[in-house]
């Protein structure tokens, strides 16, 4: 009777285990689809950013040889790059803007890259690819206020660079905090996924909101 009771236990034990290796397993490929989702969103957005600012290096250049070149998103009085090139902003650090974008976003697309391929990276790197990001949309929010409220014109591959680069960073944020990289409760842990995509849709209704509210009156008589 002894030995039926144990083999009982024994087999009990067995399942437990066949159990929670099955459940670890589907953890273990849940992380991994998301790292690869991740990876494959970063590398398109980062080959988008870098050539838009690629489009824009190309005509600033243009403009360095012509000072009166028309560029290829001079759409119109308020979506027109060449107005935005010409000004300080556009060389914030003494340089053209968009070459910052070019080394930048090649770091995004090597980072994807050696993701898809199967690499792993140290908390300390996640840490210091979020800072980068961080910076990178503070830059952007920035170069979002000069354009709308100072400089008074749009540029087009500019606003699409915006737009990846605040993508970029609130999708590593997230990452990262549903990792622990970045310390949080584990409830915000486990549910910010899910809210990824509304935190960008937020983003980019309120920054372009504000655009359409500023510009308004040009808009409408341009639509006239």
């Amino acid at each position: 009777m002894g030995a039926v009771e144990q083999t009982s236990e024994t087999d009990d034990l067995l399942s437990k285990d066949v159990i929670d290796s099955q459940v670890s397993s589907r953890e273990r490929d849940t992380a991994e689809g998301s790292e690869r989702s991740l990876a494959i969103w970063l590398f398109m957005t980062g080959a988008i950013a870098l050539a838009s600012s690629a489009t824009l290096v190309f005509e600033r250049l243009q403009i360095f040889v012509d000072a009166g070149h028309t560029s290829v998103c001079d759409i119109n009085a308020l979506l027109n790059c060449g107005t935005v090139m010409r000004t300080p902003q556009a060389e914030a650090f003494g340089f053209p803007n968009p070459f910052i974008g070019l080394i930048g976003f090649s770091i995004v697309m090597t980072i994807a890259a050696s993701m898809l391929a199967g690499a792993t990276f140290k908390k300390w790197f996640w840490v210091a690819t979020n800072i980068g990001l961080a910076l990178a949309t503070a830059f952007v929010f920035w170069l979002w206020f000069e354009t709308t409220f100072h400089i008074n014109a749009l540029c087009l591959f500019c606003m699409i660079v915006w737009v990846m680069t605040i993508t970029m960073f609130i999708k590593v944020t997230v990452r990262n905090i549903s990792h622990s990289v970045i310390p949080a409760p584990e409830n915000i842990r486990e549910s910010i996924g899910t809210w990824s995509w509304f935190t960008i849709t937020l983003v980019l209704i309120l920054i372009f909101g504000i655009i359409v509210i500023r510009f308004f009156d040009v808009i409408m008589n341009m639509m006239r």
